[in-house]
């Protein structure tokens, strides 16, 4: 497995966490924001980086901060394909992977701590989706990428 990661500077503070679990799991990843090279801090850029890097095959997922998780999700989710959830907690992310199959992680260094978003990035790796009735319901937002009706 792959991770796309990307990060503002409100995002920051939670990077040595997720990257500390995603080497214990021999996850490799790549970086997408902020870099010294970098002539922009904002946000959409660093999240629609990974988010294309997601979409495009050439990572499994990704993850994401800022200061919320919110401004980043909103922005990932622009991108055809992508399920970017918000989570600051166990049972959203649990959820998040088994029912909505999502892609991409989005977490705030405002509002979660760095231990917390430790045990986020596990459950982000190791819960799969369970298929079923759900598969149904991931076509549906395909359906809606498309422009398509639903009925």
């Amino acid at each position: 497995m792959k991770i796309a990661l990307a990060c503002d500077p409100a995002g920051v503070v939670l990077m040595p966490a997720v990257k500390k679990v995603l080497e214990e799991k021999g996850v490799s990843y790549v970086e997408f924001g902020i870099s010294d090279n970098d002539t922009t801090r904002d946000y959409p850029v660093f999240a629609w980086r990974a988010a294309m890097a997601v979409a495009k095959g050439e990572c499994d997922r990704g993850i994401i901060l800022c200061g919320t998780g919110v401004g980043v999700s909103m922005a990932a989710n622009k991108v055809d394909g992508i399920r970017c959830c918000c989570c600051s907690d166990a049972y959203s992310i649990k959820m998040s992977r088994a029912h909505n199959d999502c892609n991409m992680l989005a977490m705030g260094g405002r509002v979660i701590a760095p231990e917390s978003a430790e045990l986020l990035v596990e459950y982000f790796i190791d819960t799969p989706f369970e298929g079923g009735r759900h598969q149904r319901r991931i076509d549906m937002f395909e359906l809606i990428e498309k422009g398509l009706p639903l009925e």
